[in-house]
């Protein structure tokens, strides 16, 4: 595959980009926990977790081992992995069943922000300021270490509830002393495990499994350093069985809160 902005690799290659360029201090909370009585569940910060955004494709011949690490790093406890389907390889033959418009935009916007330029596939973002070739588990694991260790001292506490197809969600107060004092709060509703056979393009014959695949990122409002309460209806014929809340922040585009529940059906 080749890189839109700038520059090549090999055909069949996964795209090579600089791994980590800068670390900045920021920070994020959340665990995934349950309660489990009909139509409610609830998760509150329990301890730093580390947010991962793989920005894949179907028409991309070296994204499945990074779809594939990205299922087996969604089963640890200290991580919230997503996967966000981009269509910009949609003209190679096969047109990607569950990429959008809107997570390209934002692959765009890491880049930018970072200041880099780089968008590729498999392209995995780590807690908003590092990205590494979603296929090199020794890089992934690199970027997740050295951000990890550099978010203690931001970290906003976050919890949800689910009620019917109501989100109640909580961010906590800045910690004293941290820069972050704006930033946005997204709603993530994902489908936990997708099997897509594709029958064209450079995935011709394979099946390929997808895990939480963001169905719809929902901006649910604005975060001012002061603790926050929001209520978000979420609707009720959308395709999703989990969803996870996260604390952007303007600055930097660092992830500093996050928590994640499964969406229990009514």
């Amino acid at each position: 595959m080749k890189t839109l902005l700038s520059w090549k690799a090999p055909n069949g290659q996964s795209h090579s980009g600089k791994h980590v360029k800068s670390f900045l201090i920021c920070a994020l909370a959340s665990v995934p926990l349950l309660l489990g009585v009909s139509g409610f569940a609830s998760a509150k910060q329990q301890g730093h977790v580390n947010v991962l955004e793989l920005f894949t494709s179907q028409g991309c011949s070296s994204c499945p081992p990074a779809d594939a690490l990205l299922r087996t790093l969604s089963t640890k406890d200290d991580i919230i992995a997503l996967t966000l389907p981009v269509n910009y390889w949609d003209h190679l033959g096969w047109k990607d069943t569950l990429a959008k418009d809107a997570y390209t935009k934002r692959q765009y916007e890491y880049a930018n922000e970072r200041g880099d330029r780089e968008i590729y596939t498999p392209q995995m973002v780590v807690n908003g300021i590092a990205h590494v070739v979603g296929s090199r588990p020794d890089a992934v694991d690199t970027a997740i270490r050295n951000t990890d260790r550099l978010l203690e001292p931001v970290t906003v506490e976050m919890s949800l509830d689910q009620e019917a197809d109501r989100i109640d969600l909580a961010a906590g107060a800045a910690p004293e002393g941290s820069s972050y004092r704006s930033g946005k709060i997204w709603i993530a509703c994902y489908s936990k495990s997708v099997d897509v056979s594709i029958k064209r393009g450079e995935n011709t014959g394979r099946k390929i499994v997808y895990t939480n695949v963001v169905r719809e990122l929902i901006p649910a409002g604005s975060w001012t350093g002061e603790a926050t309460k929001l209520s978000v209806n979420l609707p009720s014929s959308m395709e999703f069985d989990g969803v996870a809340v996260f604390l952007q922040a303007d600055d930097s585009r660092a992830i500093i809160g996050a928590a994640q529940i499964p969406f229990l059906p009514q």
